[in-house]
């Protein structure tokens, strides 16, 4: 039987990477999943396969540091029955290379961005007796990562929002958790190496795979997996959790 049988899903940054395997995945369990995304058109091949594969999915052009669009297509979609604040962006530096539009930029997407959506879905939510609500954090909420000062001021925030929500929402039958990733291996991935590597992209991938102690990156579509666990009736009593998926780098790196 399906796990999301006629469900309502959100995936915000739903057409490339995590959010395209959480995409997929969710659809292929029954769920209508609408993908929010910057690049609609590059979404809306995950659309086609979604939809080539007896699913439902549909892809809504939307920057998610926006309120009032986030707002406008959450009202026009209705039901939601579950949300994965998936869309984020990274930056590389430290605090002095952390420039005040850099901050601004990383903020406005990764914490405002998920903000936006929790604004707008959590009321529909209520009125329909209740939702799942995952948010992907990262291992960066949690240790120190070098040269990660944005980024992980932003994931540490939607760790800390995952578990207000859950606290806040319990009567209303709402659930929130999050998913905090090591490397996962993702065309992000690949341009970031390329981009801040030229010439070096087998060693500095070699490298990073090997910074998670159990060898490699993780896959998307293992990261997906635990999305649809979390965000499915089998999780009924889960709420107010944060699960590294991490190849061991929280606590076995020693």
């Amino acid at each position: 039987m399906s796990k999301l049988a006629n469900k309502v899903a959100i995936v915000t940054g739903g057409g490339s990477g995590i959010g395209k395997a959480i995409s997929e995945l969710f659809a292929a369990e029954g769920a209508f999943v609408h993908i929010l995304d910057l690049n609609a058109e590059g979404a809306q091949p995950v659309v086609s396969a979604i939809e080539e594969a007896g699913g439902k999915a549909k892809v809504h052009a939307c920057n998610v540091a926006n309120q009032a669009d986030v707002v406008a297509i959450v009202q026009d979609i209705g039901k939601v029955d579950i949300l994965v604040n998936n869309a984020g962006i990274a930056h590389v530096g430290n605090l002095e290379k952390c420039a005040p539009e850099d901050f601004d930029r990383v903020f406005n997407v990764n914490v405002k961005g998920a903000y936006n959506a929790l604004s707008a879905v959590v009321p529909v939510m209520k009125a329909n007796g209740g939702g799942a609500i995952l948010n992907l954090a990262s291992i960066a909420a949690v240790v120190g990562i070098t040269d990660r000062f944005a980024y992980s001021m932003s994931k540490g925030a939607i760790y800390a929002m995952s578990m207000s929500l859950a606290r806040d929402y319990m009567a209303d039958n709402i659930r929130s958790n999050s998913i905090s990733p090591a490397r996962v291996h993702t065309p992000f991935v690949d341009g970031f190496i390329s981009k801040n590597y030229p010439g070096q992209e087998a060693e500095m991938f070699e490298k990073l795979s090997k910074s998670q102690p159990i060898g490699r990156m993780a896959k998307p579509e293992e990261i997906a997996k635990l999305a649809l666990f979390l965000c499915s009736d089998d999780a009924g009593f889960i709420t107010g959790n944060d699960y590294p998926i991490d190849g061991g780098f929280i606590k076995l790196n020693n």
